[in-house]
């Protein structure tokens, strides 16, 4: 395993006035080729926290990836902080002006002291070619560790880490080493059920295939990782046990979300979908019209928050309203076969239900919704329980009558977990 860590230098990441993008984005350049960084430490334009950081980091990395630090102005300290560190003295790099020279050329700038500044670097230092700014990028070796500096400004940083650096460090990693990594995305199961469910289902785990799990709310990315060439097939016989495990909860292997794999379903089949919306707001058809190739698929969607916009909208009648009121079976049936009659489409998603933090009684306190779903044929209802915040209520509702709808299209018959343990925790409150 290659130990890769990152330094970032500037006072306005100190200070927030600018947004970290560049270490999210050498990350993922990292994880794309199999690695990933193990530390990450920010300082502002301090040389003596530079200089402190990079003889830490150095003694444990093996590769330091510095970041920001290289300008022409007298706050840029990269250059002379390392030059501390690895004992040797700036000097003036003959590539490195010879880059800079070219740059002013293109620009028909003049080359000035400040420019001439970049140029400055620990003597026998490697050039790193910088395609876009005036900046060269450098690398020299400090306590065995390959330190790599970087332009701060993201424009210049990524044909660098693309062209320069990712070949640089894939020729560090040892020739066995091949990183692949499968994904499945998950509906309707938390990270903590699912490792107890994966302990006591498979307590023999094998040590080679790296389990991983990243929570995008409200679903689940669950990745399983094999480091080395020998291992792929063993990860690809846990990968299918695992597939058997979540069996019906998985939304995807390809990285779609629920409403891209409804829509897809719906694009194979030549058929459409609409919704009745009221304490979702209208979240759901947001999802599905996010979606390219939704227009084939997408005829209408209602939002009928009030009583009278049920009424008249999707055909909710008065009698069930104030016999049931609008959080109800009855009312969100009349509402899915009232978007089905209205739209003409071949399905149809209602939900209605008490989103709060207001607005709930004992009888239907905030969290209770109720979920219809179906089409000509079959209309089906589900209550559900839960309590919380308003954003995260409304989200899961929306995907979850995206998920119903996608059970139902793939002829699923198995309860979800969800509505299992709502349903549970209903009962015993």
């Amino acid at each position: 395993m290659l130990n890769i860590q990152l330094l970032l230098t500037g006072n306005e990441l100190m200070s927030g006035d600018i947004t970290d993008t560049n270490s999210v984005f050498i990350a993922r350049e990292l994880k794309n080729l199999g690695v990933e960084a193990t530390r990450k430490v920010t300082v502002g334009d301090s040389i003596e926290l530079l200089i402190a950081e990079m003889n830490t980091l150095s003694q444990s990395a093996d590769v330091l990836i510095v970041n920001g630090g290289l300008g022409p102005t007298v706050d840029d300290l990269t250059a002379q902080a390392l030059s501390e560190v690895c004992g040797k003295e700036l000097t003036l790099h003959p590539l490195a002006l010879e880059d800079i020279k070219q740059w002013c050329f293109r620009r028909n700038f003049r080359l000035s002291g400040p420019n001439l500044k970049q140029a400055m670097l620990p003597a026998r230092c490697d050039i790193i070619h910088n395609p876009i700014g005036s900046a060269p990028g450098f690398s020299v070796v400090v306590n065995d560790c390959l330190v790599i500096c970087t332009p701060g400004v993201p424009g210049e940083l990524k044909p660098m880490m693309r062209e320069s650096i990712i070949p640089i460090i894939k020729n560090k990693l040892p020739a066995e080493y091949h990183t692949v990594t499968k994904k499945l995305k998950v509906f309707g199961v938390g990270e903590s059920t699912l490792q107890k469910l994966i302990d006591e289902t498979y307590p023999d785990w094998p040590e080679e295939i790296e389990l991983g799990f990243r929570a995008a709310m409200p679903l689940l990315e669950v990745k399983l990782t094999s480091r080395q060439t020998i291992s792929h097939d063993l990860r690809e016989l846990w990968y299918e046990k695992l597939k058997g495990l979540l069996g019906q909860h998985i939304v995807s292997e390809d990285g779609k979300s629920l409403a891209a794999t409804v829509v897809s379903l719906l694009n194979e089949r030549k058929q459409t979908i609409s919704m009745a919306e009221s304490c979702t707001g209208g979240m759901i058809a947001s999802e599905i019209t996010a979606i390219a190739g939704s227009s084939n698929v997408f005829e209408a969607g209602y939002v009928t928050y009030s009583n009278r916009i049920k009424s008249k909208l999707v055909n909710v009648s008065e009698e069930s309203l104030e016999k049931y009121g609008a959080v109800s079976e009855q009312v969100v049936r009349e509402m899915t076969e009232g978007a089905l009659a209205q739209s003409g489409a071949d399905y149809a998603i209602a939900v209605s239900g008490v989103a709060g933090p207001d607005g709930g009684t004992d009888e239907k306190p905030v969290g209770t919704v109720w979920l219809g779903w179906g089409n000509e044929q079959k209309v089906h209802t589900q209550k559900l329980y839960f309590p919380a915040t308003r954003k995260y209520f409304q989200t899961f509702m929306a995907n979850a009558g995206l998920d119903l709808i996608r059970r139902m299209i793939l002829e699923f018959k198995d309860e979800p977990r969800y509505v299992v343990e709502r349903q549970q925790q209903s009962k015993a409150d």
